[in-house]
């Protein structure tokens, strides 16, 4: 015979070979869901909290790098004033960062 019988034997016994194939792809979308998913659905829930907190008077930027004051808040959009008597209006989602108050003033 041309295979000796410890060779024929190891494939026989090769059933775990099928689990520990798949084991690095298994561990490939552990590390992509803590190192890209979650902290991504972190972030769009803070965002999400962030929007629906506006209220008059907020210092804000908006999508863009607009910075204003917010003057009327409505359930989809915010006006936003940017300079005196001009006011833009955007979407809520649109609010990218909370400032605090007093910064526009500083800038």
């Amino acid at each position: 015979m041309l295979i000796s019988p410890a060779f024929a034997q190891g494939a026989a016994i090769g059933g775990d070979a099928g689990w520990t194939g798949l084991l690095p792809i298994v561990l490939m979308f552990v590390l992509l869901y803590f190192m890209m998913i979650r902290p991504q659905m972190k972030r769009a829930k803070e965002h999400k909290l962030m929007t629906e907190a506006l209220q008059k008077g907020d210092e804000v930027v908006a999508a863009g790098g607009v910075l204003g004051k917010i003057t009327k808040v409505t359930d989809a959009y915010v006006s936003i004033e940017i300079s005196s008597n001009v006011e833009i209006s955007v979407q809520r989602l649109a609010v990218q960062t909370l400032l605090p108050k007093g910064t526009i003033k500083s800038i």
